[in-house]
């Protein structure tokens, strides 16, 4: 078993990516090269200026290469809380621009010719008990009945072998919106067509410094000076103290993944009959689907911690596999990796401005879908195409000790267990 991320080991980055030097300036100057960073560079390059995309790393090296492939509508937060904070309204509207945001990244890998094995076959959100059912069937029948959505349907218990190979569940919600890609594939094609339009990638630039200008600001690089007019801050769960007050409102939260030996076609069907994506219930749930290439990978936590020891969290994840799907007692994981997500402390996206410069985070898990959507949009903001985000007129708690989450988040971890064991 390799202790290396499974996506960019089967597809390393390409050797004739077109990263260059760092320019002296440009109009726009991206922190990160992850899905919101690129698809920022790409809505930017369409609408004719020129950014710059700063990676400390190699491109998609964080979250953007390492995290589970799937697709799916909704957000962290729970739309019931989400609706107590800014009615009904303006709940629907973030419901819809959540589906919006899957069909974003399918229009954005065809139209951009983005090879990159996408796949929409629904979701399956699984009752991890019978005290669960309950709440998943009235999260359906919420979604229906307020918020316009009918693509979801309940599958009991006794008709879940038709979407499912284990005796784990207890029902389950189908979503015909769900999907799975190849992370690496995703986020290299994203940028190469970044820079189809324009966008100059910079590799091993971390960035060191941002100093404010009359007018812009000036950057101090690992690879030297970039002078830019706008700054957009795309770093999610690695979010340093670059910029302090965009870092008091988010904390990384690690997420840790395995992944098998490719499994025979007939045992694929067994397991997933309809080729779909899951995920459980818990607060500290699981995520799991097949590969492209027909292994079973999942992935999870039973603590928020970044460091957790990779053979130690393999073997957790492998027993939670094992129960789920007994069949695949003997079969050799491959790879354990792990990767960090952006959460803030209201489980919703973000994109604001800190001390005048530009930040779009908070995903929580959804990165693929959010940043994308929200990468471009941001990038809309900042040509002007675009006056406003969804995002933008929510709050943006934050606190001066968000930076201290190795402090407080085992104590968050202990509380989360003791609330999945009493549900």
């Amino acid at each position: 078993m390799k202790l290396s991320v499974f996506w960019t080991d089967q597809y390393p980055r390409p050797d004739d990516l077109p990263t260059g030097k760092l320019p002296a300036e440009a109009d726009v100057a991206i922190v990160g090269s992850g899905y919101t960073g690129l698809n920022a560079a790409l809505a930017l390059g369409k609408a004719g200026l020129k950014a710059v995309v700063l990676e400390q790393e190699t491109i998609g090296w964080g979250a953007s290469s390492r995290n589970g492939s799937m697709l799916t509508p909704g957000l962290k937060a729970d739309l019931e809380d989400i609706e107590r904070w800014y009615g009904r309204e303006k709940t629907l509207e973030l419901w819809q621009w959540s589906v919006e945001a899957v069909h974003y990244v399918a229009e954005v890998i065809r139209d951009e010719g983005i090879a990159c094995d996408f796949q929409m076959n629904g979701q399956v959100y699984l009752a991890s008990k019978p005290s669960h059912a309950g709440g998943i069937r009235d999260y359906g029948e919420l979604l229906k009945t307020r918020f316009d959505y009918d693509d979801v349907r309940w599958v009991s218990p006794d008709e879940l072998r038709t979407e499912i190979g284990s005796r784990s569940f207890h029902g389950a919600l189908i979503h015909e919106l769900g999907a799975r890609l190849h992370p690496a594939k995703y986020t290299f094609g994203l940028a190469r067509a970044a820079a189809r339009y324009g966008a100059s990638l910079v590799e091993h630039a971390r960035v060191k410094k941002i100093a404010s200008l009359q007018p812009g600001f000036l950057l101090e690089t690992a690879r030297g000076r970039i002078k830019a007019q706008e700054v957009l801050l795309a770093t999610g769960g690695y979010t340093t103290n670059l910029v302090p007050k965009a870092r008091q409102g988010i904390f990384p939260v690690g997420s840790y993944i395995i992944v098998t030996e490719p499994l025979p076609i007939a045992l694929q069907k067994e397991l997933s009959p309809k080729d779909r994506v899951f995920y459980t219930s818990n607060i500290f749930l699981n995520y799991f689907c097949l590969t492209p290439d027909g292994r079973m990978l999942l992935g999870g936590r039973e603590n928020l911690s970044t460091r957790l020891d990779l053979e130690r969290s393999a073997r957790d994840l492998h027993g939670r596999m094992l129960e789920f799907f007994p069949q695949l007692e003997g079969v050799p994981l491959t790879h354990s990796w792990n990767g960090r997500l952006g959460v803030t402390f209201d489980q919703m996206p973000h994109v604001g401005q800190a001390d005048g410069i530009y930040y779009a985070y908070g995903y929580s898990g959804h990165g693929i879908t959010i940043g994308s959507y929200l990468g471009k949009e941001v990038g809309e903001l900042l040509a002007g195409i675009r006056q406003t985000s969804v995002f933008l007129d929510i709050n943006h708690p934050r606190t001066v000790f968000a930076r201290l989450d190795r402090v407080y988040l085992p104590f968050v971890s202990q509380y989360f267990k003791f609330r999945d064991a009493i549900s």
